[in-house]
């Protein structure tokens, strides 16, 4: 769960520096990789969701 609040944190751009350099203090990278990319897929797809919706076939 905190990876997750990091995450959408960051892609908005008000992480705070305390927890930046929390997130930095990890070993693994690879949590937040995770998550980033999750989160993009599904922020593209709702888009594309959006633009289907407001402009019918």
């Amino acid at each position: 769960m905190q990876t997750l609040l990091s995450v959408l944190a960051a892609l908005f751009g008000v992480q705070t520096e305390a927890n930046r350099q929390r997130d930095f203090a990890r070993q693994s990278p690879l949590p937040f990789i995770v998550v980033g990319v999750v989160l993009i897929v599904l922020f593209v797809l709702s888009l594309m969701a959006l633009v289907q919706w407001v402009l019918p076939a």
